[in-house]
């Protein structure tokens, strides 16, 4: 989940989730695990001095069956980004019926295929030695030895860690998790989640 709640945090540029709600639980795996084999995540994510805007993210992990493989697919009331298809399309965005109703204007992305744009895109965590991956690591090679900023920096990973460990201690306490600021400790039905 790390890589993908990374992409949420470039994209929306916001630190971590208000809160997070998780469930799941060992369904089939029953082999002597304390991690869940299925989980679903919901994440609030928005200004976290403004909760009258925002938006949310499910994250749904599931090693009982592999069909579908790693998705990772983004809505707006522009339409949709697609990185299992590759696509960006106006489906689900605001069309001119909807937005009136609301006093709004309509809002539709065009169509655009990625893979007309460069590389296929990849969401699994271990894509190997795609061009993706490779760009990546040197990336971060140039930046060791240039000691310039790299493309994903050390906060990146602890705002990511952040949300991670959020879920966890929703699905481990079945809890609302919040994330005190001040103390930068993960909060669980108001007390600090001890892992």
């Amino acid at each position: 989940m790390s890589h993908q709640i990374d992409t949420v945090h470039w994209f929306a540029n916001l630190p971590h989730p208000r809160s997070v709600s998780a469930n799941g639980g060992i369904y089939c795996w029953k082999d002597g695990r304390k991690n869940a084999d299925t989980m679903t995540a919901v994440f609030d994510y928005g200004p976290l001095d403004d909760h009258s805007t925002g938006f949310q993210v499910t994250f749904t992990s599931r090693q009982t069956n592999s069909d579908g493989e790693t998705k990772e697919i983004y809505y707006s009331n522009g339409g949709t980004l697609n990185l299992d298809t590759n696509k960006i399309t106006p489906v689900g965005g605001l069309t001119e019926r909807y937005a009136s109703a609301m006093g709004m204007h309509a809002n539709q992305l065009p169509e655009i295929s990625l893979k007309e744009l460069g590389e296929k895109i990849s969401t699994e965590a271990s894509t190997g030695g795609d061009p993706l991956t490779t760009a990546h690591v040197r990336n971060w090679m140039e930046c060791v030895r240039s000691r310039k900023q790299p493309n994903a920096p050390i906060e990146a990973g602890y705002k990511h860690s952040i949300a991670v460990i959020m879920a966890n201690a929703a699905y481990r306490t079945g809890e609302k998790v919040t994330f005190d600021e001040k103390t930068q400790e993960v909060m669980a039905g108001g007390k600090v989640f001890k892992y």
